[in-house]
């Protein structure tokens, strides 16, 4: 039995909060659902993968760096695709592998570290092909018309993880209407290639070439790098019916087992300004467009920014992306950057969070109870407390961020005499608000402020003007 962690997730498939214990603790495996890379990805695709990166760095955290196995996949065979790749005039294969490294240079600026496998649907095919010659053995599947389906009503427990009936499947899924299906549910796992469509040699002595249906596409991978059966599965809450609900009808019936993955981790939906986001409405914004252009609050943001604004919801909750959330952001890591800089302090080599902001990730990776925590941090560094400070700067680096690129940012605005016009703003309203308290004898208001900033590095100078011969305030920073 595995040591409890104090990890808790919650388990779509049992839909409730549960203690995470792997199967193998020196062997923990978490297999999440990657992107289709036909064009650039929006951010609502980077929340999956923000929220599983931070859960990897946790897993890693409390079972080892080498005991944890984070898979996730491309898939690099689908209509869109081929689509695109029509549209623009190159191969599939030149399109995947340009958008492909895309979204990992995206990725890679919100923080992200990557999986330790990015497997490749069509590095997959034969994997695939031989999963469903075992379903068609099993009489789980049927050929019919050069296609091989899952025959749904051969699965009794089939529904489990959306809680959806067969009926109810029907009524609001999109089911195909085709003669060759035995059910309408009856799902697609290989189907016939036409018109110059990528093909392959089709399993179950079909003649012509085909190529995989999508959900076959991540039991392959899944079942090849992690096992038969492996510890989590995860992907946004769109994903849960009909993909997921069809890996684990695959997969169960393929390899005769109770479950595919223990634990099933879903992510609530991402709108923007409080609307969904759409083409249609304007407000469809990608990673890239958010880092290098201005379409969205007419400036670019960096990726810490865009992660910070993706944490601050609880990874199962709706978010709402907005720029008040992005500015908010901007404004902490500036001042943060600020401090660090004049304590010269950095993260640690092997960052460990602090106890509050484990607390937070524990329970179900609660970020915003994460962030809550550096808050803390922040108030007691702001009182002089450098060894907060330091514990502030780990637990950003094991977030995610990148502490040192703030600090960097403020020593290059130190040289060149620059001043925060965020910052400037705020401390001239402070000390109109110090010259109004004394005018008024609130010398304790007064002292109050002026030790406020200086706990900031703020330090201010009176002196009387020489013309007027009333009390003038300059500010200097540390």
């Amino acid at each position: 039995m595995s040591a409890d962690k104090g990890l808790m997730l919650t388990n779509t498939l049992t839909r409730t909060k549960e203690q995470f214990v792997p199967m193998d603790e020196t062997n923990v495996r978490m297999y999440v659902c990657g992107p289709t890379v036909y064009d650039y990805a929006h951010i609502g695709n980077a929340r999956p993968e923000v929220i599983f990166d931070l859960l990897a760095r946790l897993l890693r955290h409390l079972y080892g760096k080498n005991h944890v196995t984070f898979v996730r996949n491309i898939t690099d065979v689908e209509d869109k695709i081929n689509e695109r790749a029509a549209q623009e005039g190159i191969t599939i294969r030149e399109l995947t592998e340009k958008t492909a490294e895309q979204y990992r240079k995206d990725m890679r600026a919100l923080g992200t570290k990557g999986p330790d496998i990015e497997p490749r649907a069509t590095d997959h095919i034969e994997e695939m092909k031989e999963i469903i010659e075992k379903l068609v053995a099993k009489g789980f599947a049927y050929v019919s018309d050069e296609h091989v389906l899952f025959n749904v009503p051969s699965m009794k427990e089939y529904g489990e993880l959306s809680g959806r009936s067969l009926d109810e499947m029907i009524a609001g899924a999109r089911v195909e209407v085709a003669t060759y299906k035995k059910d309408p549910t009856d799902f697609v796992l290989w189907k016939p290639s036409r018109n110059g469509e990528p093909g392959w040699d089709s399993p179950c002595a079909i003649e012509t070439q085909g190529r995989p249906g999508w959900h076959i596409e991540c039991s392959a991978m899944s079942a090849k790098h992690l096992g038969e059966t492996f510890d989590i599965h995860g992907g946004g809450i769109d994903l849960t019916f009909p993909h997921h609900e069809n890996e684990i009808a695959q997969s169960r019936c393929a390899h005769g087992t109770s479950h595919m993955a223990k634990y099933w981790l879903h992510n609530g939906f991402l709108q923007v300004e409080g609307e969904k986001m759409s083409k249609s409405l304007g407000n469809f914004y990608t990673v890239h467009e958010l880092l290098d252009t201005d379409r969205f609050g007419g400036r670019k943001w960096s990726g810490d920014v865009l992660r910070y604004a993706l944490l601050q919801t609880q990874y199962r909750q709706p978010i709402d992306f907005t720029e008040k959330s992005l500015l908010e952001g901007e404004k902490l890591f500036k001042r943060w950057g600020e401090w660090f800089r004049k304590n010269n302090v950095k993260p640690s080599a092997e960052p460990v969070p602090s106890e509050a902001v484990l607390a937070g990730l524990l329970d179900d990776i609660n970020t915003p109870r994460a962030i809550a925590a550096l808050h803390q941090l922040a108030k007691a560094a702001r009182g002089g407390d450098v060894p907060a400070l330091q514990q502030l700067a780990d637990s950003l680096a094991f977030l995610g961020f990148d502490p040192e690129s703030w600090t960097a940012q403020q020593e290059q605005a130190a040289e060149k005499g620059d001043v925060d016009p965020e910052l400037k703003q705020r401390v001239e309203a402070k000390i109109q608000e110090r010259l109004e308290a004394r005018k008024n004898k609130d010398f304790a208001t007064s002292d109050r402020i002026r030790d406020e900033l200086a706990q900031e590095g703020i330090l201010l100078k009176d002196s009387k003007s020489v013309e007027t011969g009333e009390i003038v305030t300059s500010w200097t920073l540390k």
